[in-house]
């Protein structure tokens, strides 16, 4: 497992790193957004979206009630919020692994409820507020293989 924290003193700092984890995903990736409510995880899968290339007026927003929302760009992103879920057995009626191992990126919200459903291979963002209200500091913490080989390219883009 490794772990990279980078700090986001500004809102332009974490449209720069979500803008770059939707350019460097690949098919099948699955990005996990933890933090408290009010982190910022909807506003940098927003940038992820950007990053992937959905288009400009496909405002993408918090799936808290509809669960999930998807949208097309370069790959499709399915962007979902588990909070309102309360067992793996309701995840697994709703299709939602499909989509966690299909072709698309898919951005989870709240990956606690997934439990045992969890992918073997993921990038994690773990959002803290700060003080001012728009920084935050993010550590990512790369599980499998699968974004070993793209974290230097994240590295370089936030150099320590």
């Amino acid at each position: 497992m490794e772990t990279l924290d980078i700090e986001l003193p500004c809102l332009a700092d974490t449209e720069r790193l979500g803008r770059l984890l939707g350019r460097i995903a690949e098919p099948g990736d699955v990005i996990i957004l933890t933090g408290s409510l009010g982190a910022g995880k909807t506003t940098i899968t927003q940038f992820i979206g950007a990053g992937l290339e959905v288009p400009a007026d496909c405002y993408i927003t918090s799936p808290t009630f509809s669960l999930m929302h998807e949208y097309q760009g370069r790959l499709v992103l399915y962007h979902m919020d588990l909070y309102r879920l309360s067992s793996e057995e309701e995840i697994e009626d709703l299709g939602f692994l499909e989509y966690i191992y299909g072709d698309g990126l898919t951005v989870i919200e709240w990956p606690d409820r997934l439990g045992s459903l969890l992918p073997e291979e993921y990038l994690e963002v773990k959002l803290d507020p700060q003080e001012d209200e728009n920084a935050r500091a993010a550590r990512l913490v790369v599980i499998g293989s699968q974004w070993q080989d793209r974290q230097a390219v994240i590295k370089q883009a936030f150099p320590s």
